[in-house]
């Protein structure tokens, strides 16, 4: 994803299931007032058909339902405003769901399948770029043979499309109180979700329960207020220090989570962890004069410390990543280990650039954007040059800009090395190939492999099961770990802090990523 979700995972680490699942316990229902949850992303937009961001999303997966949605604990879609859903042909390219009876938006207005197919147009047509239209591409068109019935034809066959339409993205609106041509030009969000919005501005977000809600979420409190903290770390841990938020859920630097997890049971305050699925790598342009040589690219990976990185960078907060595929999501190998080790090799990292005809130091400059990935990603290529230039190959540096330079200057070929980060749209192995190794692959780093974009991503996407999917995806990370595009560097662990009164929060963190609000009480 937005730059943003298989089989069961592991929703925490070992240390901390039994204090997650004393806080699963039920019977609060709506008795919980309302909590302050606070998170330094800011909300780009509340209108489905723009929002293509973490905050966005944390906001359409409780005011909006989709046809179907990933219950606690599990990355396999299931029934949420559909009574049922499944592909009526062999080839999966059509998709039928059949609607709950008696469905209402937030405001009393019906939803029937006339507002399913309005979303999904309306987003098409409107084709935001910073939207989720994008995910859609392969969708011809819907059909609606009757109120209750809608039906998707797919341009190509396409297996994760379930998945697809019970993220984010899948959010149904009213074709009664949205223009089908353009957005929103108000901060009102209208769903049939399991929340209100009552507010949004650009510093807090005010929900309150929906009345109307009919769906499989339980809700145990009664609203949420979702503080923006913009990026503002400082700010953000102070505010939940003092008390000021009751669930801090997403940007706390590494170091502050370390430093509360030490300390702050003093005040109240547990931290949490869970399943993680962000990813960050190391972006190779292919041509780029120095990096396009697969020899500098080899050399980098041979030097590449990740268990530095993640002690003296990150505190441990995540985990080092030798895939493109993460660990939790079927087809996860870890191809670069075995390629590259984990251990830095000076000798091997010389070989490589000695067999091309490299004899001096490599100069090398590494791109980042610390106002959309935060100051701890400077920290982290810092580190990554200090260990090139250490080997002695390299004359490595670090440089940055605003996040909006950072787009059009890669998009421009102005940078050989750069860093992305990924928040997965839906926990399927898909999305973390076919963004990146597709064709026009969000990296716009002019990779391509015909293996790779004709055969493997084509025929993972027809397949059903997705289990049989294995070994094709270890294929691709084998030839993406040989081509080197891409150096994975590390994988999130999931965080929050919450004082010690809440309640619930064991399945707002796992692979799905859908931050369920409904889960949270206060004891």
């Amino acid at each position: 994803m937005k730059n943003r979700e298989l089989a069961p995972v592991l929703l925490v680490a070992a240390g901390l299931v039994a204090a997650l699942l004393t806080g699963c316990g039920v019977g609060m229902e709506g008795n919980s007032p309302r909590l302050v949850v606070g998170m330094s992303d800011s909300v780009l937009s509340v209108d489905p058909a723009s929002g293509y961001d973490p905050g966005s999303w944390v906001v359409f997966n409780n005011v909006f339902q989709s046809l179907l949605s990933f219950p606690r604990g599990s990355t396999e879609p299931q029934p949420e405003a559909a009574q049922e859903c499944s592909f009526i042909d062999k080839s999966t390219e059509v998709y039928k769901c059949k609607l709950k009876d008696g469905l209402k938006f937030s405001n009393g207005d019906p939803l029937n399948s006339d507002d399913v197919k309005f979303t999904f147009d309306r987003m098409l047509k409107i084709n935001d770029p910073n939207g989720p239209a994008v995910m859609f591409q392969v969708l011809r068109r819907v059909e609606t043979p009757d109120r209750r019935t809608v039906v998707f034809r797919l341009k190509s066959p396409d297996a994760t499309f379930p998945s697809k339409i019970a993220s984010g993205a899948g959010s149904i609106v009213s074709r009664r109180q949205y223009d089908p041509d353009s957005l929103r030009q108000d901060t009102r969000a209208i769903g049939s979700g399991p929340y209100k919005l009552d507010s949004f501005d650009n510093r807090e977000a005010v929900f309150s329960v929906n009345e109307n809600y009919k769906g499989t979420a339980k809700v145990n409190n009664k609203g949420v207020v979702l503080r923006f903290f913009n990026g503002d770390q400082v700010a953000f841990k102070r505010a939940l220090l003092h008390g000021d938020v009751d669930v801090a859920y997403r940007g706390l630097q590494a170091h502050d989570i370390a430093d509360i997890d030490l300390h702050g049971k003093k005040q109240g305050l547990d931290v949490v962890e869970g399943t993680g699925v962000e990813v960050q790598h190391l972006v190779f342009n292919l041509k780029d004069p120095v990096v396009g040589h697969l020899a500098v690219r080899k050399a980098i990976a041979y030097l590449l410390d990740r268990d530095d990185l993640m002690k003296s960078v990150y505190h441990d907060t995540a985990v080092p990543l030798y895939s493109t595929i993460p660990t939790g999501i079927v087809g996860h190998s870890a191809a670069f280990f075995d390629l590259y080790g984990s251990t830095p090799s000076k000798k091997a990292a010389a070989e490589a650039l000695a067999n091309a005809g490299f004899l001096g130091k490599v100069k090398l400059t590494l791109w980042s954007t610390p106002t959309r990935y935060g100051p701890s990603t400077d920290a982290e290529l810092a580190g990554i040059a200090q260990q090139l230039n250490a080997s002695g190959l390299f004359r490595a540096d670090v440089k940055s800009v605003k996040f909006e330079q950072y787009e059009k200057d890669i998009l421009a070929d102005k940078y050989g090395v750069y860093v992305k980060a990924w928040v997965p749209d839906y926990p399927d192995a898909d999305n973390f190939t076919a963004p990146f190794f597709g064709p026009g692959n969000v990296l716009n780093n002019h990779y391509q492999n015909s293996t790779v974009t004709k055969k493997i991503i084509p025929s993972t996407a027809a397949e059903r099961d997705r289990r049989r999917t294995e070994d094709q995806y270890r294929h691709l990370q084998t030839i993406v770990a040989e081509d080197l595009p891409v150096l994975p560097v590390w994988q999130s662990k999931q965080y929050m802090v919450v004082k010690s009164t809440v309640r619930g929060y064991a399945y707002c963190l796992d692979a799905s990523t859908v931050f369920r609000f409904w889960e949270l009480y206060n004891t």
